[in-house]
């Protein structure tokens, strides 16, 4: 395999046009991929950073086998690609003088460039302490009983409401990122559409997020309970909330990813029915030039 074979772009409409049917062919699998594509595609190249995005395609006998993006700060998102794959787009970076921060994916393709990398650079690759797991929801099982309470979803005249849940889900999971009335429309989470669980007397106790449809398929992103509120079911009553709503849009697959540290969490997405799709892995390397040849 000729690292050739990978085709390097900043046309996310390019990329789309040439990677779209390889891409939702597999939507569960390249939800980053279709998610960040998309981004880019509606908010402008300039929308999530400095630097130009990246978009590569690997074609092998016409057809596409793989995919990647960069949004510069941020690091590399790859699809499902095989060892010799993984180590032709690390030779291919390599060759171009790319620097490499981080890269994620699955896990094993995550392990398989970070090898390769470390192979054609010398950087060296560590494994961040925080794995995820991809999910699909598979039959929806709502919980039985509910708490007490009732599902709300967020308005535009909601955004304050929306500004505070996302903020504090930022500083729960270890996100460095501002999120005011400033920063709002540069965040990721600018383009979700969010659901309150409520007491009966309105009091507003947790949170979960849905990003758009794409390619047939919505991700439940952001799921929130303050530390104080959790054990009562409500991270349960208003995941299944969005899952349902997710359904009701039309939506073919249903995705989420889950701390697989937190025990709690996985067992509870799985007893609504959510299915394991994979593990997630990310890599952060150290600062090392590649070599270009």
């Amino acid at each position: 395999m000729r690292s050739s074979d990978w085709h390097l772009t900043h046309d996310v409409d390019g990329f789309l046009a040439r990677a779209g049917d390889f891409l939702r062919s597999r939507p569960g699998m390249h939800v980053m991929q279709l998610t960040w594509a998309e981004r880019v595609r509606l908010r402008g190249v300039e929308a999530f950073g400095t630097g130009a995005p990246v978009f590569g395609v690997l074609e092998e006998a016409g057809e596409v086998r793989g995919t990647f993006y960069r949004l510069p700060p941020r690091g590399f998102g790859l699809s499902p690609l095989t060892p010799e794959q993984a180590d032709s787009l690390a030779a291919c970076l390599a060759a171009r003088g790319d620097s490499v921060p981080t890269v994620s994916a699955d896990h094993g393709t995550a392990t398989a460039f970070a090898e390769a990398w470390q192979r054609r650079t010398g950087a060296t690759p560590r494994l961040r302490d925080t794995r995820l797991c991809l999910y699909r929801l598979g039959t929806l099982t709502p919980p039985d009983p509910l708490p007490a309470g009732r599902g709300r979803v967020l308005g535009a005249q909601d955004l304050d409401q929306a500004m505070y849940w996302c903020g504090e889900f930022a500083k729960a999971v270890g996100e460095d990122v501002v999120i005011d009335a400033g920063t709002w429309a540069g965040t990721r989470y600018a383009d979700k559409g969010y659901t309150l669980w409520e007491t009966p007397d309105a009091t507003p106790v947790s949170v979960a997020g849905l990003n758009p449809m794409i390619g047939g398929q919505i991700q439940v992103d952001v799921v929130y309970t303050p530390s104080h509120l959790r054990g009562r079911g409500y991270a349960g009553a208003v995941t299944a909330e969005v899952s349902r709503a997710a359904l009701a849009a039309g939506a073919k697959d249903v995705v989420l990813f889950a701390d697989l540290a937190n025990p709690t969490s996985n067992a509870l997405y799985q007893r609504l029915g959510y299915e394991r799709l994979g593990d997630w892995g990310v890599y952060d390397f150290s600062v090392v030039a590649p070599a270009t040849s």
